[in-house]
């Protein structure tokens, strides 16, 4: 495994800020780390960088433990935090060579450009970053994250605060970074995780709540809703009479119904509505969103 965390706990004097998680993220995977503010994602994230250290448990980035090996391991990492910390004085490409020499990159000056082209910063490399828009910033985090070729990438709310047309850029510009890397990224930004992500850890009140495919969290079992229409006007009592169906709300031009056990709607449905003589127009799986599930989980 490229991250692999095991029974992690930090405190804040006796607040639990991450409280005994374990999760595993896998060379080439992207996965959407997720939880309300507050929850312990910016925390368990400085953790697996070494930014800070962890009060128990065990945190190894490519088989090297993170408290143990903190200089290699973060050679292994590429990290852009949340408020994205740049020099805005200096110049777009004297800021990606200062920071290449820390890494000591041998040929700097080629690295630098290759990064620059790879993250579309072409007519933007000799100005400085201060006058840059927000998307153009956080292309300059995204370059200097990566400009050491690092095994694992960890991004930090990395489109906060960008218009639709740079969320599209970074998010294309992620998804290709990600077919050669491992990246772990949290966004409050449900689009983007499953534009993005091949999988999700939702973290809340410092534990984690669910670690799954998104397809798989929206298909939960044992929960179904379903949208129907009829040819004809049809009253709630009648709709809740069907066996299986627990939650009745008129929606559109139709219903919507709802079951909490573990029942097939569509059959149920269509076999009460031959027996009425009613002519079924509409009758489709209403899937749950991510932001469903989210609200769900950390509510």
């Amino acid at each position: 495994m490229s991250i692999e965390v095991k029974n992690l706990f930090k405190y804040y004097g006796e607040q639990a800020a991450v409280n005994n998680i374990s999760f595993s993220v896998k060379k080439g995977e992207i996965v959407g780390f997720l939880g309300p503010n507050g929850a312990g994602k910016s925390t368990t994230m400085k953790i697996i960088s070494g930014f800070i250290p962890s009060d128990q448990g065990e945190v190894t980035v490519c088989g090297l433990k993170v408290d143990v090996d903190n200089l290699a391991t973060r050679k292994l990492i590429g990290y852009l935090p949340e408020n994205n910390p740049l020099y805005l004085d200096m110049y777009v490409k004297e800021y990606l060579e200062f920071v290449g020499g820390i890494y000591r990159i041998s040929k700097l000056k080629s690295r630098v450009n290759d990064m620059i082209d790879s993250v579309g910063l072409g007519l933007e490399q000799n100005k400085k970053i201060g006058a840059l828009s927000k998307g153009y910033r956080q292309r300059v985090g995204l370059a200097q994250a990566i400009i050491h070729d690092p095994e694992v990438l960890i991004l930090d709310e990395p489109t906060s605060g960008l218009d639709p047309n740079q969320l599209v850029e970074i998010r294309e510009l992620i998804c290709s970074i990600g077919k050669e890397k491992t990246v772990m990224l949290s966004t409050h930004i449900m689009q983007e995780v499953e534009a993005i992500c091949d999988r999700i850890v939702i973290i809340n009140k410092g534990s984690i709540v669910a670690n799954d495919k998104t397809l798989n969290l929206q298909e939960t079992k044992g929960e179904q809703t379903v949208y129907v229409e009829f040819d004809q006007p049809i009253t709630k009592s009648q709709l809740t009479s069907i066996p299986g169906v627990t939650k009745v709300e008129a929606i559109k031009n139709g219903w919507l119904l709802g079951s909490d056990i573990e029942i097939d709607l569509r059959k149920e449905m269509a076999q009460f509505a031959q027996k009425k003589g009613w002519l079924i127009l509409t009758l489709t799986i209403e899937k749950k969103t991510l932001e469903d599930v989210f609200k769900n989980l950390t509510k």
